[in-house]
């Protein structure tokens, strides 16, 4: 594992890299947290107790969502028993579920730059995790649990703070919030299920520990580009 550590960045990098730059140069536009104008029309506009209908958004939401994604898959890139799986993606669901439950609540929120910009930075940190930057620079490692759920108050908070923009009734607000981070936490376990079956072929090639520094520098860039995306519409909003 040192010596993998030590490896310069081969020509992989600079390929995967690039790849990620594109996705992110085509999907950026329409946000972290953003919703179709048929779901954002539903949201605004529904009244009353919808369990069904907002399990669908939340769960469509985390499927569709490559910053969770994003995020989920640097967390599990080096956990390989379903033990510790669980353990990092049930403090990822707390941390997420709080924030949204609590941010609407509250009616608590502030610019979803903001939030979204910090969001990228939760996947830049822990791609440098994965790649032991911490232990390199710092001397020790950061508790990564402590991190899993500090950013996943922010992912929820995220999505707070969009759901109080669309301006949801308060008719059945509760129930129909609460359906909704249940359907984020289904379409969570399906998205999660989805990525360890990849990730479950991927560590059987021999390529796995070759190609691995290089994927979490394309990880690193991907989020150094959200980030950057949603600073600068901050600044010029």
């Amino acid at each position: 594992m040192v010596s993998f550590f030590k490896k310069a960045m081969s020509r992989d990098v600079y390929i995967l890299a690039a790849l990620v730059a594109i996705f992110f140069s085509l999907v950026v536009e329409a946000g972290a947290h953003g919703v179709t104008a048929g779901d954002k029309g539903f949201i605004q506009e529904s009244s009353g107790t919808m369990i069904i209908p907002f399990i669908y958004l939340g769960a469509k939401h985390m499927v569709t969502g490559y910053d969770h994604l994003l995020f989920l898959f640097g967390v599990i890139f080096f956990l390989y028993r379903l033990k510790d799986v669980s353990i990092y993606v049930t403090l990822f669901a707390v941390g997420h579920s709080v924030t949204l439950l609590s941010g609407v609540l509250l009616n608590f929120s502030v610019s979803a730059y903001i939030i979204d910009a910090i969001i990228g930075f939760s996947i830049v940190y822990k791609a440098l995790d994965n790649m032991g930057a911490y232990q390199r620079w710092f001397g020790f490692q950061p508790s990564t649990k402590i991190a899993t759920l500090v950013f996943g108050l922010f992912h929820g908070f995220g999505l707070a703070t969009k759901i109080l923009e669309y301006k949801i009734s308060p008719d059945g607000l509760i129930p129909n919030l609460f359906a909704f981070n249940v359907g984020v936490e289904l379409g969570q376990l399906i998205a999660l299920g989805l990525i360890l079956i990849v990730m479950g072929f991927w560590r059987r090639t021999a390529g796995f520990t070759r190609h691995a520094y290089s994927a979490n520098v394309a990880l690193m860039t991907g989020g150094f580009i959200f980030v950057g995306y949603q600073l600068t519409g901050f600044f010029i909003s």
